[in-house]
């Protein structure tokens, strides 16, 4: 036994003496390489035969330097700091309280936030913001408008506005703007908690928390965590939220990364508040990171049902640094694994084609891991839900209408035009209405460029290259013509999906965020999916025990034979 430590003692100091070495090899070649750089960077500025702009030339070394690694390692200069809290870090900043949009060059209030600042106002979606404490907005990009918006808590800003051809001052006291990690919560019609979270940034597990607690007084049957779209954040808060649903002292995910200060176990702290609740996870083909977390590790403990699309794939951690003059970097330090030895990771960053473009790990890399009861999972690829529900891709059409604001226009006026409208949960359109917003498209362009009339151009630059397009060109200009005809069919043939998104806009006038999300209800098949389950408490334990179909997860199919298997 004495001989064994001994052995081992030796192995650990010979690896951190080879690691010792290699770091000292690093910080030569960095040392070496910036005096390289350095020098350069001073030859061309002094030397350039035209005049030359420095900042902008280090930011472009910057921004080529780290476009070599991937798109989650990135420099943030100071003028760009606030913003960059705000996405990642924290949820609150002084402002008004209202989202804005461009349309042709001018700024439109898109949707204000209930019981804020500008809705306090009279601030109506659709508005246009002409001035903004005086300043013209004409010409100014996105970041500069949020600063003038944005401002301390009690303090006043004057804005403009044009509103159906009035022109309207109003003084608004900024406020304390939360934006609250849990945009929804509450109990579905067949008496099942229902918590989306969209962002895990600070307090979001504390906020997550205190939505299960007020939920868990009505006394329901199962509990719905929904992290679709969401796009991860702080992995701290994905261990906490676990946490909720899991005993303490479990491991929740493992981050390993080249630097040996890097790789870290993160485990559970606390006493669950709900160990034996029914819980299904919603995911989507976006929900990514600490979401990935979350649904993996509940999937890999067998705590929960994940019910949805395969998740997006980044199994990348990173850090913050700071850098002189106020500016940050954010930085890939390590990969994260689930409990399982997983790690979902996608993408293969560190190696690139010939043509320089990133490319998904291969199917025949796959390793298979095994949930704690003994469900087949695997890595690579994302969470593969435990029940796939195809999601519906958006057609070309609905596309064009959202892009080109004609859902923003026609919402807008229906407010004016109808003071109230029924309850958000059970507010639909008439075919009356839906008929009057076909008829509002008249003479407004709507079109886009479908992939026939791709092929067509394409065919009549190959005609017209061969000196053949006179003889083919009344058969292509009428092909075309036909195709812009089915476009306006296309409305009606994709008449569900159009009044679904038509109706999310209208409710968002009356009820705001929350109006949006149970007015939803009636349309989402994963929620509908996950109510069922969590109403099905044998088909639950079925899928939780890996019986039958359910004992493996997201198979790569065609490489199944040649997976490697690491039972654990």
């Amino acid at each position: 036994m004495l001989k064994s430590y001994k052995i081992a003692a030796i192995a650990l100091l010979l690896s951190f003496a080879a690691f010792s070495w290699s770091f000292k090899e690093d910080l030569f070649q960095i040392s070496k390489n910036l005096d390289i750089f350095a020098s350069l960077y001073k030859e061309i500025n002094v030397n350039y035969v035209d005049e030359t702009n420095p900042s902008n030339l280090m930011q472009t070394s910057i921004d080529a330097m780290l476009d070599d690694l991937d798109p989650y390692t990135e420099y943030i200069p100071e003028s760009e700091v606030e913003d960059y809290k705000l996405k990642y870090v924290s949820t609150q900043y002084g402002g008004i309280g209202a989202s804005t949009i461009f349309i042709e060059g001018k700024l439109f209030v898109n949707e204000v936030n209930e019981g804020f600042p500008a809705d306090k106002q009279g601030v109506l979606p659709g508005d246009q913001f002409l001035k903004i404490n005086g300043n013209e907005l004409k010409g100014k990009e996105r970041g500069e408008i949020s600063q003038l918006l944005r401002g301390p808590k009690g303090s006043s800003v004057e804005v403009l506005i044009l509103r159906e051809g009035s022109l309207i001052k109003k003084s608004i006291i900024r406020d304390e703007i939360r934006q609250p990690n849990v945009s929804y919560s509450g109990i579905t019609d067949d008496h099942i908690a229902y918590i989306r979270l969209d962002k895990f940034l600070e307090n979001s597990a504390q906020e997550v928390k205190n939505a299960a607690l007020t939920l868990s007084k009505m006394q329901p049957k199962g509990m719905i965590l929904d992290l679709r779209h969401n796009g991860g954040g702080i992995l701290q808060e994905a261990v906490k939220i676990v946490n909720i649903f899991v005993d303490r002292d479990v491991l929740i995910v493992t981050q390993k990364g080249r630097n040996p200060q890097k790789t870290i176990s993160y485990r559970t702290l606390n006493q669950p508040l709900f160990p034996k609740i029914p819980l299904v996870v919603l995911i989507s083909g976006a929900s990514a990171s600490a979401s990935e977390i979350v649904a993996g590790a509940l999937q890999d403990l067998d705590r929960a049902i994940i019910v949805g699309q395969r998740s997006y794939g980044k199994g990348l951690v990173q850090q913050t640094f700071n850098l002189p003059y106020n500016s940050l970097v954010k930085v890939t330090v390590a990969k994260y694994f689930t409990p399982s030895g997983r790690c979902i990771q996608a993408m293969d960053y560190a190696h690139k084609n010939f043509n320089g473009e990133t490319l998904k790990i291969a199917d025949s890399l796959m390793t298979r891991f095994n949930t704690k009861i003994g469900r087949n999972v695997y890595d690579g690829s994302g969470i593969y839900p435990d029940v796939v529900v195809n999601s519906t891709k958006p057609s070309p059409v609905a596309i064009s209408l959202v892009n080109k604001h004609l859902f923003f226009d026609f919402a807008n006026n229906y407010k004016k035009n109808n003071k109230n409208i029924a309850a958000a949960a059970n507010f639909q359109l008439t075919e009356n209405e839906f008929n009057e917003f076909v008829s509002s498209l008249a003479g407004k362009d709507y079109a886009y460029v479908s992939t026939a009339e791709r092929l067509i151009a394409d065919l009549r630059a190959e005609a017209d290259k061969d000196n053949k397009l006179p003889a083919v060109k009344s058969e292509l200009d009428e092909l075309k013509t036909k195709l812009v005809e089915s476009k306006i069919m296309q409305l009606k043939s994709h008449k569900t999906e159009i009044r679904k998104m038509l109706e999310t806009q209208i409710v968002s006038r009356y009820y705001y965020e929350k109006g949006k999300a149970t007015q939803a209800f009636q349309y989402d098949e994963e929620l509908n999916a996950a109510k069922i389950l969590l109403n099905d408490s044998n088909k639950m334990m079925a899928i939780l025990r890996g019986e039958g179909e359910y004992k493996t997860i997201g198979s790569p199919v065609k490489t199944m034979a040649a997976a490697v298997d690491i039972d654990q």
